[in-house]
């Protein structure tokens, strides 16, 4: 697909609550990729790109890098289960929160900010763990500012 003119990319999206991101191929065209809510993954997304630019308002929305990373985050904690590191960081952010839902009370500014800085990690972990995997849409360098 070839890239719009006037559209920046990489560039990231809310689709009915899955992030999906768009970025450039190498031979100038756009790639579209959502979110797997079964795999943590990436599949190609190319078939709603014209959907997503031309509906924008209501179930889709544009996102900065940083929602879409913490968008992302939250997704694969609420849906994926595992073991190891990154499931331990999704649970210490789901006690984070459920302490606060416990105590009735809203995250405090120091809780959302652990939350985002945990959520950072964990979407740098995920990817990295995906390009070794061979996922032609991980990118970790999202959650770093470098993409």
């Amino acid at each position: 697909m070839n890239a719009l003119p006037g559209l920046e990319l990489p560039a990231y999206f809310s689709y009915y609550e899955a992030p999906v991101k768009m970025v450039s191929t190498p031979d100038g065209g756009l790639a579209a990729w959502r979110l797997n809510r079964e795999s943590g993954g990436w599949k190609p997304a190319n078939d709603i790109v014209g959907e997503i630019l031309l509906a924008i308002g209501g179930d889709i929305s544009v996102l900065t890098p940083d929602r879409f990373v913490q968008r992302t985050e939250f997704e694969r904690a609420v849906y994926l289960k595992g073991e190891g590191p990154i499931f331990a960081l999704y649970e210490t952010v789901r006690a984070i929160e459920d302490t606060a839902e416990a105590e009735c009370r809203d995250l405090t500014t120091q809780e959302q900010a652990l939350i985002r800085g945990i959520r950072r990690r964990t979407f740098v972990m995920f990817e990295e763990e995906l390009q070794r995997a061979g996922d032609p849409g991980a990118d970790p360098t999202i959650a770093t500012g470098q993409a």
